[in-house]
Formats: C-alpha cells, structure tokens, sequence
C-alpha cells in the first residue's frame, strides 16, 4: 500500500498492472460524449510545477478533471517563488488550503521525497530534475502493452541522453520489474558507468544502436538534453545524429512488428529524423493520449479507488 508515486521503484509487478489495468478502463472514457466521471468530486489537486512543461501539466489537468476533481495549477513564475519562497513553505501553504494530491515537477532531484513529508496529501512526481518521471515510464509501459500485447519478454532499447534522461531512470526500473529486458544505447560520454548495476539487474549497455536494432521489439528514443549539459559530450548535433540518430535506413533495420517511441518534446533532425516520428511505427501521438488515462488511473488509485 502506497500513499505516493515517487518512484518507478515504489510500483511492484501487481501494482504496476492495476495501474495499466485501471488506465484501459480510463481509456474509454474518452470515446463518450460526456468525458467524466464522479470519482474525486470534492477533491482538490494542485499541479505544482517549477519547471516550463506542456504534456505532463496539460495531461494531469485533463486526467483530475476527467474525474471531476478541483484543480489548481501553480507555476513558480509570478508566484512567491520568485520572491524566494522556498519549497517547504509553499507545501505549508497548500496544505493549509487543504490539498488532497500535488502533482509536483520541480529541478532539484529529490523534490519530490522532500515534499512528501510535509504535506498530508498524496505526492505525485511529475519529474525531478535528472531523477526519476514515474508516470512517464507507466504510460510508455501502457502504449508498448497495447500495441504489442505484452510486456514480458520484450526487450527495449532504450537511445540517447540516458545521463540526464529522468524517463530512462523510470522505465529501467518499471520494465525490469514487469519483466522486460532493456538494453541502453548512448555514447559512452551519455550512460552512467554504474547505472545498470545501480538501478536493475540484467540491464544490457552498448555503444553500437545499428547493432543493437535487429534484435528488439521497442526502441525509445531520448531527447539529448542539451539545456542539462554543462560540459561537450559529443563532438556535434550532427555528429550525434549520424552514430545515434533513428532515421529510415535505420528504421528498416528494426524487427516488422517493432515500435519507436519518444516522451517528447523531440530534437526533430537529430535524435529523430521527421518521416520516423511520423511513420506508422511511431507512437508518439499515441503515448501522449494515453498519459491522460495513466494519469487518471494514478489519482484515482490514490485518492479514490482502491490503494496501490
């Protein structure tokens, strides 16, 4: 029983699949006429978000009010954050205005924890500076499930920025636990030497994508997070792209049946090449309508329907 979604790690097997359970449930909600339900009138969530974002806010906004919930969006600009008000106080102030859930994306890796220990409500992480986006790896998890039909066995190959990737961190730790297998492709300047011992056993590293294409079922693609980056991981956009970047001749590499994924927002060009995010494989689009039923499933899981 869980009272907050901090972490990939937080969410056993059984969890994890009430969630992705719950969140098909959740889908058909969108095919009605009347796209609600009752479940948390009277509830308040609050998005309180410290960093610029545009799918994850807007999608837990759609998701509480989907179940009817009071919403109240907070963004650290023009707020008492920019007067210096730190995070502890802020939590104070909503949970003296009597928030049920916070739905929190802040810079600072660990945020998140901190905040759950100051307010009564449930915590959600929406993403903490490199750490960890929870939801994000439940929804890649739900849109591989619903295009393949399962999730264990699969082996995912994960592409990219994995270094100051906090979706990667997630899906490692989610998909392991549902029995996938993942092997993470980046240059070596880009994958944390420790990190498949750090976050799951029989994670695979490679530096070689075109070797690694042949033989897997999904391939996510990260954003190279260049706003994150403080020093030269790699000699150029271009030269990144060539050894790293997922274009057509690479894309018919892939197994028939295999999907490309990417969270967004994408470095069209350079990670990714225009005519793949748009091709049939991809499931972009997909993955960003079925974060509002993941997200759905995890509010009404913690504040209204049966604990996790």
């Amino acid at each position: 029983m869980i009272r907050h979604l901090l972490s990939g790690a937080d969410l056993d097997a059984a969890a994890a699949t009430q969630i992705l359970d719950t969140a098909a449930e959740m889908a058909t909600v969108a095919g009605r006429e009347v796209k609600k339900l009752p479940a948390l009138r009277g509830r308040t969530v609050v998005n309180l978000f410290y960093e610029d974002s545009t799918r994850t806010r807007i999608s837990f906004e759609a998701a509480a009010k989907r179940l009817s919930a009071d919403v109240i969006n907070f963004s650290a600009k023009g707020s008492s954050v920019t007067k210096g008000e730190s995070l502890k106080d802020t939590a104070l102030t909503l949970q003296a205005m009597g928030a049920d859930a916070v739905v929190v994306r802040h810079p600072a890796s660990g945020a998140p924890h901190r905040l759950a220990n100051w307010v009564d409500g449930s915590v959600v992480n929406a993403g903490d500076g490199t750490h960890e986006h929870p939801t994000q790896a439940l929804l890649d998890a739900y849109t591989m499930r619903a295009r393949l039909g399962r999730l264990a066995g699969l082996h995912v190959a994960v592409v990219g920025d994995v270094l100051h990737s906090r979706v990667a961190r997630s899906n490692v730790l989610l998909l392991s636990t549902l029995g996938a297998k993942v092997t993470l492709v980046g240059p070596p300047t880009l994958i944390p030497v420790d990190i498949a011992q750090a976050l799951a056993s029989g994670i695979d590293v490679s530096y070689d994508l075109d070797a690694v294409l042949p033989n897997v079922d999904v391939v996510m693609m990260l954003r190279v997070q260049r706003e994150r980056m403080t020093d030269s991981y790699f000699p150029s956009a271009r030269e990144y792209a060539r050894r790293y970047g997922l274009d057509a001749p690479r894309m018919r590499r892939l197994p028939e049946h295999a999907i490309v994924m990417h969270p967004g927002p994408m470095n069209r060009g350079m990670e990714i090449t225009p005519e793949v995010a748009d091709s049939p494989r991809s499931t972009i689009v997909e993955q960003v309508a079925n974060g509002v039923s993941v997200r759905m499933a995890v509010l009404y899981l913690l504040l209204g329907g049966n604990n996790l």
